[in-house]
């Protein structure tokens, strides 16, 4: 009988954790225990009762795949062009601020990954590493920029013309803003940046040494493009965030951005016609991954609609509730051209620094692979909607199921 038993021995190296996380819910369990609450909750939560976060996801649970039977699958590619250059896999990174915050390597280590990967980096406004620094870690890959609207626009515009000069060849301008969202765990928590010393983060360093060190012996956590600031986040994004941004607005970025120029925070088919029609490349659908106006529409629920109106004038992205491969094939099946994973990224990154990030490109990448087989096409321009439909259930049931995920 003792022939039979084997015993693996104790996996206690981030390596070895990392290796055994087979899903991104596996990351988000190793970036819980590894990372302080206040910058946990900060990447995980979501505005006020968190249901727009809640409903993205379970709009992703819900969808039903129809698989073609006796195709040839055995070679499956997963690349395409997107807003005008390749990339190797139909996902990339999404703008993410205070990213240090989450691990001292931040976006580093998130520029790395994507081009070692074929990906885009999307770089925030809010970022925790400069502009250049960023494109020196990534310097043959696509570099993304990510604008705010400030209330003094010419310290805006700056960061426009030095993403420009450094080579990002996309602008993703965020229109879903004006003031920010209620994060109510981030309130309790008394989030700041830097963060704050109190009982709570001293409790919390007990039992998370090695983050605490590594915040205390690098760098400062500062806001890479913006100012000091003594108080919570909340605070600093009402101060600086323009509420009178319009669509003429717009119009003026067009004139000083001559490469690709994305509206990222669409929400209804009205707003992506009317962004179209001024002549951007693309169009995110996305409601800031719940973290804005909590009850926001569930960008996949809107997917469907805008790709059949405006698919041939536009490319159309999609981001929030996207927590696998097979997400990710959803959203192209149903019209995207391309989708950005924000909070898995970080999840990786909190689990493991720059190799949390890897595994966790590693797993969507192995998940989209997977499941184009077992739907019997072999490359993206073969998925379409009689690969993927939306389970019908009735209205308020995923608000009263509160996910794994949430818990």
């Amino acid at each position: 009988m003792t022939g039979l038993l084997g015993f693996s021995a104790p996996r206690l190296t981030t390596r070895r954790r990392l290796a055994a996380a087979l899903t991104i819910e596996d990351l988000r369990r190793l970036a819980r225990r590894r990372t302080p609450r206040a910058a946990f909750d900060y990447a995980d939560g979501a505005a006020e009762e968190e249901l727009s976060l809640r409903r993205a996801r379970q709009a992703f649970r819900d969808i039903e795949f129809h698989p073609m039977i006796l195709r040839d699958v055995a070679t499956v590619r997963t690349g395409w062009d997107v807003l005008g250059a390749p990339v190797a896999l139909p996902f990339g990174i999404a703008p993410t601020g205070f990213t240090r915050l989450m691990h001292t390597e931040g976006e580093r280590a998130g520029a790395r990954v994507a081009g070692r990967t074929g990906i885009p980096f999307s770089l925030s406004t809010l970022a925790t590493t400069s502009i250049e620094t960023v494109k020196s870690e990534n310097p043959h890959g696509r570099n993304w920029f990510q604008l705010y609207m400030w209330k003094d626009r010419d310290r805006s515009m700056a960061l426009v013309r030095r993403a420009l000069a450094a080579g990002y060849d996309t602008l993703l301008v965020t229109v879903d803003v004006p003031v920010a969202g209620a994060r109510l765990r981030d309130t309790r928590n008394g989030m700041s940046i830097p963060p704050a010393l109190t009982w709570r983060t001293v409790l919390d360093a007990a039992a998370r040494p090695r983050w605490w060190f590594d915040l205390l012996t690098t760098e400062p956590l500062t806001f890479a493009e913006g100012d000091q600031w003594p108080g919570t986040v909340a605070e600093y994004l009402d101060s600086t965030f323009d509420p009178t941004v319009t669509f003429e607005d717009l119009d003026w970025i067009r004139q000083h951005w001559p490469n690709k120029l994305v509206v990222k925070g669409i929400q209804t088919l009205a707003d992506a016609r009317a962004v179209v029609g001024r002549g951007v490349d693309g169009i995110v659908l996305s409601n800031h991954g719940g973290r804005q106006l909590d009850r926001a529409p569930v960008p996949l629920d809107l997917l469907p609609t805008v790709a059949r109106e405006l698919g041939r004038d536009t490319e159309i992205l999609l981001d929030t509730g996207i927590m696998s491969g097979a997400d990710i094939v959803a959203a192209i099946a149903l019209g995207a051209r391309f989708t950005l994973v924000g909070r898995a990224y970080l999840y990786g990154l909190m689990a493991g620094g720059e190799a949390g990030v890897q595994r966790a490109v590693e797993i969507l990448s192995s998940q989209v692979t997977r499941t184009m087989k077992l739907l019997g096409v072999s490359c993206l321009e073969e998925l379409s909607a009689r690969h993927a439909t939306r389970l019908h259930r009735v209205a308020g049931a995923s608000d009263n199921h509160h996910s794994s995920s949430q818990q």
